[in-house]
C-alpha cells in the first residue's frame, strides 16, 4: 500500500565543516557507513514505507548529490531541489509549501545516521500523540548532551521546554532532528517569512504543543569524524543485505572517502 497522505523532505544540503578535510571534495550526506552512502539508507528505509513523495534539498557538491540520485533505482521515485543559497530548515519549508501541499510533513535532518521504526513512529503520530499537539518530535538518549537540543517532557512525554546546545544541559533525552508535522504548522512557518531554523524558531512557538516518540535503536550525528568511525561498526538495516552494483555503487566503493575515514 502506498502512503499518500505524508510529504517527505530529506535535508542534505549542509557543508559538514566538522568533518573536513572528508568533506573537502565529498558531501557529508553520501558519506560511507559501510558500503553504502548516508543519503541511501533513508531513501531505501522511505521506499520500504511506499511513501509516495520524497523530495531532497541540495546545495553544497550539489552536482554530486545529483549523480547520485539520477541512479535509476531513484528516478521517478525521489525529486530534489538545488538551493543556491542555504534557507534554512524553515525557509527549506516554506520553499516547498506546494510540494507539501496539505499532507503531514516527515522532515528528516538526513545527514545523522539513525536506525528507527518509523512506521511505529508515524502510526504514533497518526494514531496516538496528544491531538492537541500538531508536532511530533523524534528523541533519543545521547552520551553528549551539550552539543545536542535537549528536551525536558511532562508526564505526556511533550516538550515543555527545549535547550539548544548549552553547557549542563538538564538530561539527556536529545532532540532527534527528525519530525512529523502538521500542515498547521507549515501555514505558521509559511506567514512567518523571517523565521529559517526550525529548532530555534519554530520549536520555540510551540512549546507545550509537540509530542515525542522516542528511538531505542541507533542515532548518531555523524558530523565529527569520531561519530562516523564508530557508526561503520553498528548494525546496519536488513535491507543493506541487497548489494546493487549499478555503475554509481562501484565507483562509490572505489572512492578514497572509506580509506580516508579509516585513517583520520
Amino acid at each position: 500500500m502506498i502512503i499518500n497522505n505524508i510529504a517527505t523532505i530529506l535535508l542534505a544540503a549542509g557543508k559538514g565543516t566538522r568533518l573536513k578535510p572528508l568533506t573537502d571534495e565529498w558531501p557529508k550526506c553520501l558519506m560511507p557507513i559501510g558500503s553504502k552512502p548516508l543519503l541511501e539508507y533513508w531513501l531505501e528505509a522511505l521506499k520500504e514505507l511506499n511513501l509516495s513523495k520524497t523530495l531532497v534539498n541540495l546545495h553544497y557538491l550539489a552536482p554530486i548529490v545529483i549523480e547520485f540520485l539520477s541512479r535509476e533505482k531513484f528516478n521517478g521515485w525521489a525529486e530534489w531541489i538545488l538551493e543556491e543559497e542555504l534557507l534554512g530548515t524553515a525557509g527549506t519549508i516554506k520553499k516547498n509549501k506546494d510540494f507539501i501541499g496539505n499532507d503531514t510533513l516527515l522532515l528528516i535532518h538526513a545527514d545523522n545516521w539513525s536506525l528507527c521504526k518509523l512506521d511505529e513512529f508515524i502510526d504514533f503520530h497518526e494514531n496516538h500523540r496528544p491531538k492537541h499537539c500538531p508536532i511530533t518530535m523524534m528523541t533519543f538518549e545521547t552520551k553528549s548532551p551539550e552539543t545536542c537540543g535537549i528536551v525536558e517532557l511532562n508526564a505526556e512525554n511533550i516538550v515543555m521546554h527545549f535547550h539548544e546546545k548549552v553547557s549542563n544541559p538538564p538530561g539527556n533525552k536529545a532532540n532527534a532532528a527528525i519530525y512529523l508535522i502538521e500542515k498547521e504548522v507549515i501555514d505558521w512557518i509559511y506567514s512567518h517569512p523571517a523565521h529559517k531554523d526550525f529548532s530555534t524558531e519554530v520549536i520555540p512557538h510551540f512549546m507545550g504543543r509537540i509530542a515525542t516518540w522516542h528511538n531505542d535503536f541507533t542515532h548518531r550525528d555523524i558530523g565529527a569524524i569520531k561519530d562516523l568511525q564508530l557508526a561503520q561498526n553498528d548494525d546496519k538495516p536488513l535491507f543493506d543485505l541487497r548489494q546493487e552494483e549499478d555503475e554509481w555503487q562501484k565507483k562509490f566503493l572505489k572512492n578514497p572517502v572509506h580509506h580516508s575515514i579509516i585513517k583520520s
